[in-house]
């Protein structure tokens, strides 16, 4: 019966985070680490750990896919992703030293605040506004945010993919299904040294659960991300924040039981 819990549990959570990626480059974590930390009473350290590793072939196998339909910048997402990955080591680390508590609850707080944002405001930008953010400052642009979001990556596993998007769309000019695509390219390697550094000061977590994760997330991720290339901007946002919100209702719900 346990067992059975667990992978009904991970399938959900692997199926929410997948859709989430595959859509608008979710983090994995911002969906898996609640629901493993609420339905499975997984330490938060270790549910971050494997939501991350869940994001890396996830956020790979959308990359691909969003590269295969000319939605990947991956030029101008390298500076971003070298101060992101930096970071991400130094907000892990100082994940470690907080209690399950603090990083679960936050980790719920914001998989509801990015659903809600994502239906109440999508995310609206063209490719021609791409041409009229001047490259230095990009570059600026892109150290000081890839900062902010490699420390929240690794911190918590939440809100990365989400803030970087938020960037590239409404600070760089991206338009919305380029800014996923680099925004994915981008959070497979955050992903990967997060979950790194997370197995490394924290241990090897329920490898039956970590695998579970990694795969369904890696299915769901892959299907999302098809369709995305096909639906409209709108589309993508809405189905994005509704499955943030619902995940995060739940949660909440099994919190208060």
């Amino acid at each position: 019966m346990e067992l059975f819990v667990k992978i009904i549990v991970c399938f959900l959570a692997g199926a929410g985070a997948g859709i989430g990626t595959g859509f608008a480059g979710l983090s994995a974590a911002a969906v898996i680490g609640p629901m493993l930390i609420s339905f499975l009473n997984m330490p938060a350290y270790a549910a971050v750990g494997i939501g991350l590793a869940s994001d890396v072939l996830a956020s790979a196998v959308s990359a691909y896919t969003y590269r295969k339909n000319k939605n990947l910048d991956v030029k101008n997402g390298l500076v971003l992703m070298a101060f992101v990955l930096m970071f991400t080591l130094v907000g892990s680390y100082a994940a470690s030293l907080l209690p399950n508590s603090t990083m679960g609850s936050f980790s719920v707080f914001m998989t509801m605040l990015l659903g809600i944002k994502f239906i109440v405001k999508p995310v609206m930008t063209t490719k021609e506004a791409m041409d009229a953010i001047p490259k230095k400052t990009r570059i600026i642009k892109s150290v000081i945010f890839g900062s902010m979001i490699g420390f929240i990556c690794g911190f918590i596993g939440a809100g990365g993919g989400m803030m970087m998007l938020l960037v590239l769309t409404s600070l760089l000019g991206y338009e919305l299904k380029c800014a996923v695509g680099t925004s994915v390219f981008v959070m497979t390697f955050t992903a990967l040294t997060g979950a790194a550094s997370h197995f490394a000061i924290g241990g090897l977590p329920d490898i039956t659960a970590l695998i579970l994760c990694v795969a369904f997330t890696f299915l769901w991720a892959r299907i999302a991300a098809v369709i995305a290339n096909k639906a409209q901007t709108k589309t993508l946002n809405r189905v994005t924040g509704i499955v943030l919100l619902v995940m995060g209702i739940v949660t909440i719900g099994v919190k208060l039981l």
